[in-house]
């Protein structure tokens, strides 16, 4: 493999891991697919990162528990359920002013749920 597409993937890598680590925090991104899609790129572009990635304290058990036992803790899916309705009825609630975007909120957030759902569980 080149080195262009290995900082491609480094790159890749980096910003979904970004994005995964905000999705913690902000319920409409979804954590694991995130991680996971770091991970692959990782893997492919850097064992280094890799290891680093799956030894880190905070993300590397979101990672190992997906790749060994295929599913998502209970834990984490009630947070992450817990945490999408509560943004989204406060959203609702304050921000919102027109039919069709509340429509939208809710319809994004049974996706997304249904979505948390679907991983088994652990």
């Amino acid at each position: 493999m080149n080195q262009l597409v290995k900082a491609l993937l480094i790159v890749i890598g980096t910003l979904s891991i970004a994005l995964g680590v905000i999705g913690i925090i902000i319920p409409l991104l979804p954590t694991t697919p995130l991680l996971l899609l770091g991970a692959a790129c990782y893997i492919r572009s850097s064992e280094k990162l890799y290891k680093l990635l799956l030894k880190n304290k905070w993300l590397g058990g979101y990672i190992e528990d997906f790749q060994k036992k295929k599913g998502i803790t209970l834990k984490n899916k009630v947070i992450s359920i817990t945490a999408l309705w509560l943004s989204m009825g406060i959203s609702l609630y304050f921000s919102i002013t027109t039919l069709w975007m509340s429509i939208l909120l809710v319809i994004i957030a049974v996706s997304v749920s249904a979505f948390i759902l679907s991983f088994r569980t652990l």
